[in-house]
């Protein structure tokens, strides 16, 4: 029979939480894992927030071009700015790595793997770069990722463009890189663009596969 530890370690519960404030959700993920013990279940929240600019811990300021009446959000992530508003899904992985025996690199590869499988099933050729993290088409970038590990245990995640306004993308350096393409599902599939509904699933499904594969293999 399989214990509670071992159930929390194959699955994570999956939270869907809607169009939330970006702030408010920054701080449930920290409340969370300052909380969290031996024996929590990691979980997986997939939301969309409101027009907001985060700024990295290694962030700089000249990378926050032309802002406007997008509010700019200093987070406790790794990485420099990027844009997050509605249309983009997001995902923030509450993993308890040690109780996995994974390392941050190794979250980072299976993300971007999973964003990988996730942009195949809809026939997008996607890669990441191991020179910055994220995952690209062609040259142009379609998901950003950032995580912060405290004791052991992570947060913040992914961002993958489904459906986005592109335009605030180029009111900054994405990621810290001048003159980075940004691109969506949208802007590659046209009509044949899948729905938001489907792309959650397919993007949970992908996370959790990859998740349980690594812990079984």
């Amino acid at each position: 029979m399989s214990t509670a530890r071992e159930n929390a370690v194959l699955a994570p519960l999956e939270r869907r939480l809607g169009l939330v404030d970006y702030a408010e959700t920054l701080a449930d993920m920290q409340r969370f894992t300052a909380a969290r013990g031996p024996e929590t279940a990691d979980e997986l929240w997939l939301l969309e927030h409101p027009p907001v600019f985060t700024q990295g811990v290694s962030g700089k300021a000249e990378h926050v071009l032309a802002p406007g009446d997008i509010p700019v959000v200093p987070v406790d992530r790794g990485g420099q700015v990027t844009y997050h508003g509605p249309g983009q899904w997001v995902v923030y992985l509450l993993i308890d790595l040690k109780r996995r025996g994974m390392g941050v690199r190794a979250l980072v590869d299976l993300i971007e793997l999973a964003l990988v499988d996730v942009l195949a099933r809809y026939a997008i050729a996607a890669a990441p770069d191991p020179a910055a993290p994220g995952v690209y088409v062609e040259g142009a970038k379609i998901a950003s990722l950032g995580l912060r590990v405290r004791r052991g245990c992570s947060y913040h995640g992914l961002a993958l463009n489904v459906s986005p306004d592109l335009e605030p993308f180029q009111r900054i350096n994405p990621c810290g890189y001048a003159g980075l393409e940004v691109t969506s599902m949208a802007a590659l599939l046209g009509q044949d663009a899948p729905t938001m509904d489907a792309v959650a699933d397919c993007l949970l499904a992908a996370l959790q596969r990859r998740l349980q594969t690594r812990h079984t293999a």
